[in-house]
C-alpha cells in the first residue's frame, strides 16, 4: 500500500540534523588525513571549504523554502535543468550517501578497536549496519529524536574538548611536555604549510568530504512541520559551526600536539587526551566519536532513502519505492540502503588499512557533482524568475550571481584536484564510470520505459 511520508521533524529536530550532520566522521576521523596531507595549513582548508559549502547550502534553501518537497534537489533538477539532470543528481546523492556510510561505518570498526583490538573490524561495521537499519524503520519523528540526542553529545564533547585543550594551552593543566603551544602550528617539521601549496591542494579531498551531506538539510524539508521557518534556521548556523567545530577544534589540537605526531590510527579527538595520559577522557572521547558515527549513518540511511522515495514519485525509481508504512516510513528503500552496506564488511574484511582513504575521495566527487547540480538548479531557477518572483523570496542568496559562480568554478577546481592527485586518482575514474552508468540506465529504463508505456 503507497502511503504519503508524515510531517513529523520540529524545528528543534531540524536545527541538530543540520548541526549533527557538519560533525561526523569527516571531522572526528578524516581530519587526521587531511593533516598529514597539509599539516596546520589544513585550517585554510577547512576555511575555504566551509565558505563553498555554506553557498550551497544557501541556495539549497532558496529553492527548499520556496517548494519543500521529498525529493529535494533531485526535483529542483529534474524542473530546471532537465529530467536527465534530475536522474543524475538523486542517484549521485544515493551513490554518495552509500559511499559516505561506508566511511562511517569503516570509522565505527576503528573506533571500536581502541576498546577491543582483537576483534576483527569487520564484526563491528556488521553490527552497525543491522542497527541503525532497524531504527530507521521507526517513525521519522524517532529518528528525529535518535538525532538530537547524538549531536547534542557531540556538540557538547567538542565544546568541552575545546575548553579543556585552552586551558592546557594557557595554564599548562596535564601537560605532557614542554612542547604544547600554538607555536606548534608554524615552528614544527617544515612550518605552516610543511608540504607546501601542493599538500594544501590535496587536502581538499577530505575537506570537502568531511561536509558532505550537509545537504541532507533539503531533504528534511518534506517531513519538516514548518519549512519556512526551520531551513532558514538552519542553513544560517553554518558558518558558526564551521568556524567553532572545525577550525577552533583542530587549532586546539595541532597546538597540543605537533601536527606530524597526529596519526590515522584513531581519533586525533583520542589521541589528543592519550598522550596527556588522561584515560579516562579519551575513554569518554571515544564513546563521543562512536556517537558521532551513529548519528552519521544515521543520518545518511535517512537521506538516500528519502531521495529513492523521491525518485519513485517521479518515475525515475522502482515503483516498489513509493511504499511507504503505517510509521510513514518508506520501509523498501531501508533495506536498500542495509544490503548495500553489506559491502562495507567485505571491505573492512579485505583491504582494512586503504578502505577510508579511498572510499572518502570517491565519496568527495559523489558530493562535488551533487553540490554542483544544487548551485545550478539555483542558478537556472533564479534566472527564469520575474523580477517580481525575485522579490517575494524570502530566503533568497547572497552575493548573487557572483557567489555561486565562484562557488561552481571552486568545485570543478576540486574535481579536477581529485583526479591529478595519485592518492585520489581513482576515485575520479569511479565517479565518471558511475555517471556514464546512470546515463545509459537514465535511456534504458525511464525513456525507454515511457516511450513503451505510451504506445500500450
Amino acid at each position: 500500500m503507497n502511503r504519503e511520508l508524515k510531517r513529523g521533524l520540529s524545528a528543534r529536530h531540524i536545527r541538530f540534523i543540520a548541526l549533527g550532520s557538519a560533525i561526523g566522521t569527516g571531522l572526528f576521523y578524516g581530519s587526521a588525513e587531511a593533516i598529514q596531507k597539509a599539516g596546520p595549513s589544513v585550517l585554510i582548508a577547512y576555511l575555504i571549504g566551509g565558505a563553498i559549502i555554506y553557498l550551497v547550502l544557501r541556495a539549497l534553501g532558496e529553492l527548499s523554502v520556496r517548494r519543500p518537497v521529498a525529493g529535494s534537489f533531485g526535483d529542483f533538477a529534474t524542473e530546471n535543468i532537465g529530467p536527465l539532470a534530475g536522474f543524475l543528481t538523486g542517484w549521485t546523492f544515493i551513490f554518495e550517501m552509500i559511499v559516505v556510510c561506508l566511511a562511517d561505518v569503516t570509522a565505527f570498526g576503528v573506533y571500536m578497536g581502541f576498546w577491543f583490538p582483537d576483534v576483527p573490524r569487520w564484526v563491528w561495521v556488521l553490527a552497525v549496519v543491522f542497527f541503525i537499519g532497524a531504527v530507521n524503520l521507526f517513525s521519522v519523528k524517532v529518528f528525529g529524536e535518535m538525532e538530537f540526542w547524538f549531536t547534542l553529545v557531540k556538540v557538547t564533547a567538542i565544546i568541552a574538548m575545546i575548553a579543556g585543550g585552552t586551558a592546557i594551552l594557557i595554564w599548562g593543566f596535564g601537560a605532557h611536555d614542554a612542547d604544547s603551544g600554538i607555536t606548534n602550528l608554524w615552528a614544527t617539521d617544515g612550518g605552516f604549510m610543511p608540504n607546501g601549496i601542493g599538500g594544501l591542494l590535496a587536502s581538499f579531498a577530505v575537506v570537502m568530504f568531511a561536509f558532505g551531506g550537509s545537504e541532507i538539510i533539503g531533504i528534511t524539508a518534506g517531513e519538516a512541520e514548518d519549512p519556512s521557518t526551520t531551513i532558514p534556521q538552519a542553513v544560517n548556523t553554518v558558518p558558526v559551526r564551521i568556524l567553532l567545530f572545525y577550525v577552533c577544534s583542530l587549532f586546539v589540537i595541532m597546538a597540543i600536539i605537533p601536527w606530524n605526531q597526529i596519526s590515522g590510527d584513531s581519533s586525533p579527538f583520542v589521541q589528543i587526551f592519550e598522550s596527556l595520559g588522561v584515560g579516562p577522557a579519551a575513554t569518554v572521547l571515544n564513546i563521543v566519536v562512536i556517537t558521532a558515527a551513529l548519528s552519521a549513518i544515521n543520518s545518511d540511511v535517512f537521506g538516500a532513502g528519502r531521495m529513492m522515495y523521491g525518485l519513485a514519485l517521479q518515475g525515475q525509481a522502482p515503483a516498489v519505492l513509493r511504499r511507504v508504512s503505517r510509521n510513514g516510513v518508506p520501509w523498501f528503500t531501508v533495506a536498500i540502503m542495509v544490503v548495500a552496506l553489506l559491502i562495507a564488511v567485505v571491505l573492512n574484511a579485505v583491504i582494512p588499512e586503504s578502505v577510508f582513504l579511498i572510499i572518502a575521495s570517491i565519496a568527495t566527487f559523489a558530493t562535488i557533482f551533487v553540490w554542483g547540480m544544487i548551485l545550478l538548479s539555483q542558478y537556472r531557477s533564479r534566472r527564469a524568475m520575474s523580477a517580481q518572483e525575485q522579490r517575494e523570496l524570502t530566503f533568497g542568496v547572497p552575493f548573487w550571481p557572483y557567489g555561486q559562480q565562484l562557488a561552481m568554478a571552486f568545485l570543478a577546481f576540486v574535481a579536477l584536484l581529485v583526479a591529478w592527485d595519485p592518492d585520489t586518482r581513482v576515485a575520479f575514474a569511479v565517479g565518471a564510470g558511475w555517471l556514464l552508468l546512470l546515463v545509459v540506465a537514465y535511456y534504458w529504463f525511464v525513456v525507454r520505459g515511457t516511450s513503451a508505456a505510451r504506445q500500450r
